[in-house]
């Protein structure tokens, strides 16, 4: 007998897919919220975190006597992977690729909307002003990626299919690298933005790229160039980045995320009109819980088999490789 506890976020529908698997002669479901979670995790085998972004576990993992799999419906496992966790022998799974083709289109969509200054064509509309002007040209501009996994990798073949040129930036330097040509050392990113349009942060938040977005990075960007967050919001020190376009030091931003969500009403990013702001919905396309749910299904069928994960989350990096 399995026993598989499911975390679910208060008022969220669970897919038939997820609660058909209870229907299974040797699988005992339960279904908690995170003031549940406590009493439902002795006895655990297999933890799905259908609340991807609940911290309730870290509390509780101590009542987790018989663990083996947790699956995040999520691509970021950041708040997940606290000591306790990563020194245990659970195994950890994300939801790797479920995402990439829909944050790479929000991306681009940022990028369009930047080059061919949307945001001022919506403002004249508004105002009924006919004011013709030229606008950036996409083919030929240069994106670097900092964050070198899956969602970069499709962020990376969407832009180049319209000829922008594309860097890499991850945990080392590389060259011949499939997706992107060359990959330079993140740790050292400030002395790579001489001349990109494009800077573009889908990195998974570890210790190295906490706050890897700061002062330094920003005055190191062209004034032309663009910041674009899909990653996390703590990898940016929030100030900095205010401070960077205020003085027209960047020339704007689209960010998905922030270092606190909800984003504050009085938030001054809410006011500038050289960004967009967009709340943590990158990768939600139509029938994307649908697809999470399948893919644990898929995911939970290969445990039951004994057989091994396609990926999993290397703990101590805090990504899967």
């Amino acid at each position: 007998m399995t026993v598989l506890t499911i975390l679910n976020a208060p008022g969220t529908e669970i897919p038939d897919q997820l609660t058909d698997l209870g229907r299974k002669e040797d699988v005992e479901l339960r279904i908690v919220e995170a003031q549940e979670l406590g009493s439902a995790l002795p006895g655990t085998d297999v933890l799905l975190l259908w609340d991807f972004f609940s911290k309730a576990l870290r509390s509780e993992f101590g009542h987790a006597d018989s663990l083996k799999w947790i699956h995040a419906a999520a691509a970021g496992v950041d708040s997940l992977l606290f000591d306790e966790l990563s020194a245990s022998e659970v195994v950890v799974t994300n939801a790797r690729g479920i995402f990439d083709r829909p944050i790479a289109e929000f991306v681009l969509n940022y990028i369009l909307i930047h080059a061919k200054n949307s945001l001022r064509s919506l403002q004249d509309q508004r105002e009924s002003v006919w004011n013709r002007r030229s606008t950036k040209n996409l083919a030929g501009s240069q994106a670097l990626i900092v964050g070198t996994g899956s969602i970069g990798r499709e962020i990376a073949r969407v832009l180049s299919a319209l000829d922008v040129n594309v860097t890499g930036a991850g945990s080392h330097a590389r060259t011949g690298d499939a997706d992107f040509g060359s990959v330079v050392d993140s740790s050292q990113l400030s002395s790579h933005l001489s001349g990109v349009d494009w800077v573009i942060n889908i990195a998974p938040l570890t210790e190295r790229t906490k706050n890897l977005f700061d002062a330094e990075v920003f005055a190191a960007m062209d004034s032309s160039a663009y910041f674009v967050n899909v990653g996390r919001g703590e990898g940016v020190v929030t100030s900095d980045l205010v401070n960077a376009l205020e003085s027209g030091q960047i020339a704007g931003a689209g960010l998905d995320v922030f270092d606190e969500e909800p984003l504050p009403a009085e938030h001054p990013l809410w006011q500038a009109d050289n960004v967009i702001v967009t709340p943590h919905m990158s990768g939600d396309t139509d029938g994307w819980r649908t697809r999470l749910a399948d893919q644990f299904v898929d995911l939970f069928e290969k445990y039951a088999a004994g057989e091994t994960f396609p990926h999993t989350v290397d703990k101590a990096a805090g990504y899967v490789r």
